[in-house]
């Protein structure tokens, strides 16, 4: 094998030399980036750039040739309101209704993601049995399609799905006898928990979403602060012990400060994934019942290319309002993380 890869590898190696001539080793390492260059720029800056191009034109052309210059109205259109706490007073209801709910979705599921995660992890980081099974268990979720774990809450949460017929089972049992004879006495009524349209009521179907991208995506922030806790030196936890440091102490004043760099990679990490989230919830509810999941990335979907007139300019305002909060947020989490370093 060698005989056969020794002569190819030379003659290879021929114009590179001639060329790390001509250029110097300084320059002779562009030539080995420029075509990473070029697929960068031509898949990631090339689209951002078009991007805003197609936020300052109108029409619903998809050619730009034929797409009108309108400036700033379709950011006009879109932050005109009379009252942005109450997207009835806006002139696009829609688009600030996936606001509230995008900002209400990422605020529960953020928090409750690293709640959930940084207890998982903790626990995992213990010696205890069956180590190893149980970070595969919770990290499984990860590994499957969103459309499919969609679809498989679709199936349990149903009108006449798997958790409904539980709990027409677990209404007969005597425990919800019991309860509902409570709830009865106190003046109140009777309990039942039989075919509760879990999917079709609007705080069940936003509850149910939280509910799913927390299970879904818990295990990848999981691993990440499972990392970060394996990277505290061990020697920090045994001088505590010999100190005689109790084990709220020792998480307060050393787990927590020596995880805080890897908090905040998680924290930027599930900030930017809840607010792109989409396809889950789209399978899940499709936006309903009405718009009470619909949120800012299904907005630019259904606006640029689901319906009809396909408004493209007004999804890439959109779109770009978005990455501009992003942006905002990102950069000021950074800088309190490089405030409570510098101390």
């Amino acid at each position: 094998m060698l005989r056969v890869i020794t002569p190819v590898m030379n003659l290879i190696e021929i114009p590179f030399r001639g060329a790390q001539r001509m250029l110097g080793v300084p320059l002779i390492a562009w030539v080995f980036l420029v075509p990473n260059i070029l697929l960068f720029g031509l898949f990631a800056f090339l689209p951002v750039i078009l991007n805003f191009v197609y936020g300052l034109t109108g029409g619903t052309n998809v050619l730009l040739a034929d797409r009108p210059y309108i400036g700033a109205q379709n950011f006009n259109y879109l932050l005109s309101c009379d009252n942005h706490f109450d997207p009835n007073t806006c002139r696009d209801d829609k688009f600030w209704r996936a606001v509230y709910n995008t900002t209400l979705f990422v605020t529960l599921q953020v928090g409750f993601m690293i709640a959930f995660a940084l207890t998982t992890a903790l626990i995992l980081n213990r010696d205890i049995r069956a180590r190893g099974f149980f970070r595969s268990v919770f990290f499984f979720p990860v590994l499957l399609s969103p459309v499919v774990v969609a679809l498989v809450w679709k199936w349990i949460l149903q009108r006449e799905g798997i958790l409904n017929a539980f709990l027409d089972w677990l209404n007969q049992t005597w425990l919800i006898a019991a309860l509902s004879g409570v709830t009865t006495a106190l003046g109140g009524e009777a309990l039942d928990v039989r075919g509760i349209s879990w999917i079709t009521d609007a705080d069940w179907a936003f509850f149910w979403s939280v509910f799913i991208s927390v299970w879904a995506h818990m295990g990848f922030y999981t691993l990440i602060l499972l990392a970060g806790l394996q990277a505290i030196p061990r020697d920090v936890y045994e001088a505590a012990t010999m100190d005689g440091a109790s084990a709220w102490r020792t998480l307060r004043r050393i787990t927590l400060p020596l995880l805080a760099p890897t908090m905040l990679v998680v924290l930027i990490l599930a900030l930017i994934k809840g607010v792109q989230t989409f396809d889950e919830v789209y399978a899940f509810t499709g936006g309903g019942p009405g718009t009470a999941t619909t949120f800012i990335i299904q907005y630019i979907y259904e606006e640029g290319f689901a319906g009809q007139p396909r408004l493209y300019g007004l999804s890439a305002a959109a779109s770009i309002l978005l990455a501009v909060v992003l942006v905002v947020l990102t950069a000021i989490q950074l800088w309190l993380n490089r405030r409570s370093v510098d101390g």
